[in-house]
């Protein structure tokens, strides 16, 4: 059977192991134009064939990219950027300031409907060019000369650098764009900017990448090549694993944490992550649109201990508030309940059930939707047995391909829930708290608070650290009321790392650019 697993995986010739690095990567990537992603898996690859002003090490720090150095205005408003002279495009030619002026352009323009168009908020004019009131030219970046651009924020952003090194962030080669449109991010196509260049991709298979020679610190790559394998089954990526047809793993199966730290533990990575699980609710529909206490009902009756302890098991913490904690001192305001036993959750579970007009026999029709995934269709069917038991509901599960579940909830399609998570952009709980403002291309359940969305507008104008996040957690606390998502568990990075890669290590927003890493030749490295 294994062989029968291994063989159906269509494994490109991985004999040689010297130079060529094999990385499992979750689900299949939805695009990889870096204006048109939100999957981490896409994510993923993007950090490797491409970068950012400013890059950061393996462990995290912020540190130069594409830009070799910047000076920030003391008032925090103006940005200026020197680029490296010898930075290029995986064709050879240079990368100028005008190719960001461009790419930030395409990012910001609602024509272009890229998920994280957000990340550019802080920029003069940004929101306005986003809600089609401006026209993107009107952007507050700028062209000093090539070799230097010129970048104008509305307020002081402290952790502004953290965005320019999120992959939407990356510079788009303005002539490829222009002669494919929307086709442009193909092999034989896209030219990238990063230590590795696209080689070959095959949907539902693998992205294969080289080594790019004209990166500018391409005598620091020390893997030729690198293969990003689609496997959103972890029970299969774990089998690949275990016969060597895998160097790292994107996660490891539900449950099997335990056997994986007894048998292999100088193999298994664990480490804190910033980012959350969450299900969210259609807000545009009924029956949720408006009736608070049911939604508020089908969050006190999940048991979350249950779900990170017997169903998942690998380390995971229950999740009451929205913001996972260890973002850079702040505290997630508690919910209320966190502390109660599982008697008195379920008790107000069913009250606010029956004041939200349902009962045993007269629960809400609903499905619960969720992507491909092992781990995701144990949780489901662990909450709909949860909300069978507590409140007598019947919830229809529905499991479908990432990319068709992603288009429906952003086309408002979903008629009930859907699973989901975020994961930290940057080192702020702003990361979090965007995804519910009312105008983010990343609030995908329709909450639309006004009083929440001039919180953030307050702390966005606030520079004193203390009073800002004092704004945040009253904004969280206020989300939390409304519920409009459910946090179910916040992760940790689980990774099983072969022995002969060399270069890895744990941070919390749990990025490892292939560039950082290294081979061992002696023995395969496993167990």
């Amino acid at each position: 059977m294994l062989l029968s697993v291994l063989a159906a995986c269509g494994t490109p010739d991985s004999t040689d192991h010297t130079s060529r690095l094999l990385r499992g990567n979750g689900a299949e990537p939805e695009s990889l134009d870096p204006h048109a992603v939100r999957s981490e898996a896409a994510g993923n690859i993007l950090r490797d064939i491409g970068e950012g002003l400013v890059s950061f090490t393996a462990d995290g720090r912020i540190v130069a990219g594409v830009a070799e150095s910047w000076t920030i205005s003391p008032d925090g408003l103006e940005y200026e950027f020197l680029l490296r002279p010898d930075a290029r495009w995986s064709n050879g030619d240079p990368i100028t300031a005008d190719d960001f002026v461009y790419s930030f352009r395409r990012l910001a323009d609602p024509g272009t409907a890229a998920f994280y168009a957000s990340l550019l908020g802080a920029i003069v004019n940004a929101e306005a060019i986003t809600r089609g009131e401006m026209p993107p030219e009107r952007l507050a970046v700028t062209v000093l000369d090539d070799g230097r651009l010129h970048i104008r924020l509305k307020q002081a952003t402290a952790y502004f650098l953290q965005l320019l090194s999120f992959p939407s962030t990356y510079p788009v080669h303005r002539d490829s764009v222009e002669r494919y449109g929307t086709d442009f991010a193909r092999p034989g196509r896209l030219l990238s900017n990063g230590a590795y260049r696209l080689q070959e991709r095959v949907v539902g298979s693998h992205v294969k990448l080289t080594r790019n020679p004209f990166y500018w610190n391409d005598a620091q790559t020390r893997i030729d090549e690198v293969i990003f394998y689609a496997l959103p089954d972890n029970m299969a990526e774990l089998l690949r694993f275990r016969a060597g047809e895998l160097d790292i793993t994107s996660a490891i199966p539900a449950g099997s944490f335990a056997r994986l730290n007894r048998d292999m533990p100088a193999l298994l990575r664990v480490a804190p992550y910033l980012a959350t699980y969450y299900l969210g609710f259609n807000l545009h529909r009924e029956p949720f649109a408006g009736n608070r206490s049911l939604r508020r009902a089908l969050s006190l009756a999940i048991d979350r201990e249950v779900i990170t302890q017997r169903v998942l098991g690998n380390g995971e913490q229950p999740a009451y508030s929205w913001t996972p904690p260890g973002i850079n001192g702040y505290l997630p305001p508690p919910v209320g309940y966190e502390q109660w036993p599982p008697g008195q959750r379920l008790a107000e579970a069913r009250r606010l059930y029956r004041e939200a007009g349902y009962g045993p026999e007269n629960g809400p029709e609903m499905e619960l939707r969720f992507n491909t995934s092992e781990a995701h269709q144990r949780i489901a069917v662990a909450v709909q047995a949860m909300w069978k038991e507590a409140l007598g509901l019947e919830v229809t599960l529905v499991q479908e391909e990432f990319r068709v579940m992603l288009q429906k909830i952003r086309g408002g399609q979903v008629n009930g829930l859907f699973r989901s998570s975020w994961i930290a952009d940057y080192d702020d709980p702003l990361t979090f708290a965007e995804v519910l403002a009312s105008d983010s291309a990343t609030n995908m359940t329709g909450y639309n608070n006004p009083e929440y969305d001039s919180l953030l507008e307050k702390a966005a104008q606030e520079h004193n650290a203390t009073k800002r996040y004092a704004l945040l957690e009253k904004a969280e606390a206020l989300a939390m009321e409304d519920v409009p998502l459910i946090p179910v568990y916040h992760y940790v990075s689980k990774h099983l790392v072969a022995s002969r890669v060399g270069g890895w290590q744990d941070h919390a927003l749990d990025y490892h650019m292939s560039k950082d890493l290294f081979l061992i030749p002696e023995g395969d490295g496993r167990q």
